[in-house]
């Protein structure tokens, strides 16, 4: 066995000490080694001699400039010699080479904090928490190893005052204009959805996937009464038909509803042939596709008397959706109760219904169903033709004008944080 393996085979059985010297004499034949020069400087580090270990990682960084490990634990060699700034560009350039590299990531975001750049920290900090996570580390004390807990539960607890701090920033104006009396649901739903306390279902069959409002009624299926607007709406059922008749013999602005072919193997299922669903969009993401409204106008004045819910890149998600013949959408959840789905049924063939929390509802052509989609539901087409409806959102009934305002501006800065965390 080489000098490097066998410094490798001592620090792998954790005979540190004598690994340490095996990676010295390492260096004696090889002064350029990148991994014994990683290790020694380490040993530098913890014995405080931090001149030596930024002196040995230099050279390692020279040796190899692409090393993210190196770039890491140059970036803590030059935080102990007390040089932040260029410290903060070793980690940056750890994480830049290893995006996964989950703890030079909260080294960084560690450097951040220190520079006082407290909402980039809180990025990095969440990015780091959520890969390591995903993976089934830092879960709990027990799947953290005890040399990084100070470090994890400091970073659970950055995240969960930084989250706070940013999000309450978009409730003070609201809080002026409205009282802040009118918004303790809002303070309420934001305390659980960062964690502070936990959440309490008044139906166990209700489950959003991201974000509770407590407070609000329980219902699988909601009472038309409360949406007084339907009726108008169904008014124009044949007139809408018309115009979706007229698209469906094109693909054009046609799009999948689900992006990929691995969601749609995950949640799509088919009877004799495959399955598929697929949508002409009149809102996406909160976004206005612009060509299908004006090739649907009647649709469009329709959708336009709604009162959708209206969330900056989120909501409302409206369109006419296609399931083609034996299509099956498996059972899922939605992200959030403070908004409720409606169907326009429009072209409604035999054997085709929606189930939510266990209670199965049929499609009538031009009769409007509102659900919350935060209950488990599914929905299908076992016949041999094509089914359509018009999918479209809006606030939850049982939601106040302040409550609405507050959200939407709530939600869209959830969003933006999530997608810069993603993007980090």
């Amino acid at each position: 066995m080489n000098s490097a393996a066998e410094a490798r085979q001592l620090l792998k059985d954790g005979r540190v000490l004598e690994a340490e010297r095996a990676y010295e004499r390492v260096l004696a034949e090889s002064p350029d080694n990148v991994e014994a020069l990683n290790v020694v400087a380490l040993a530098a580090l913890r014995g405080g001699r931090a001149a030596r270990a930024l002196e040995l990682l230099q050279r390692a960084a020279h040796s190899d400039p692409e090393n993210a490990v190196t770039q890491h634990h140059l970036g803590r060699a030059l935080e102990a010699c007390g040089e932040s700034a260029a410290a903060l560009t070793a980690h940056a350039a750890a994480v830049r080479k290893a995006p996964n590299f989950c703890l030079a990531r909260m080294y960084l975001a560690g450097c951040l904090e220190r520079r006082g750049l407290s909402e980039q920290a809180l990025v990095q900090y969440k990015r780091a928490l959520d890969d390591a996570q995903r993976e089934g580390s830092w879960l709990n004390r027990e799947t953290t190893p005890p040399p990084l807990r100070p470090l994890v539960e400091h970073a659970v607890s950055a995240v969960r005052r930084g989250g706070r701090a940013l999000f309450a920033r978009f409730l003070e104006p609201l809080q002026g204009r409205y009282g802040r009396e009118s918004l303790t649901r809002v303070e309420q739903s934001l305390r659980i959805f960062l964690n502070e306390e936990p959440p309490v279902y008044p139906d166990a069959r209700q489950r959003p996937s991201f974000l509770f409002f407590p407070g609000l009624p329980p219902s699988a299926y909601l009472a038309r009464a409360l949406f007084p607007w339907i009726e108008a709406m169904e008014t124009q059922t044949q007139a809408i038909v018309s115009e979706l008749v007229r698209l469906l013999p094109s693909p054009a602005g046609r799009e999948r509803v689900f992006g990929t072919e691995e969601l749609e193997r995950e949640n799509l299922r088919g009877m004799d042939v495959a399955p598929s669903w697929n949508g002409y969009y009149f809102f996406r993401h909160g976004e206005r596709r612009n060509d299908n409204c004006e090739s649907c106008p009647v649709t469009t004045a329709t959708l336009e008397a709604t009162p959708l819910a209206r969330i900056r890149e989120h909501a409302p998600e409206v369109l006419f959706s296609v399931f083609t013949a034996g299509t099956h959408l498996m059972p899922h959840r939605g992200v959030t109760n403070t908004r409720i789905v409606g169907h326009l049924p429009l072209i409604v063939p035999p054997d085709c219904a929606l189930k939510v929390g266990g209670e199965i509802h049929e499609w009538r052509t031009g009769r409007v169903v509102m659900f919350d989609d935060t209950y488990e539901h599914e929905a299908w087409n076992r016949s041999s033709t094509t089914r359509v409806v018009l999918i479209f959102d809006v606030w939850n009934p049982h939601l106040t004008e302040a409550e609405r305002a507050a959200l939407a501006d709530l939600i869209a800065a959830m969003g933006d944080f999530r997608r810069a965390v993603e993007q980090a």
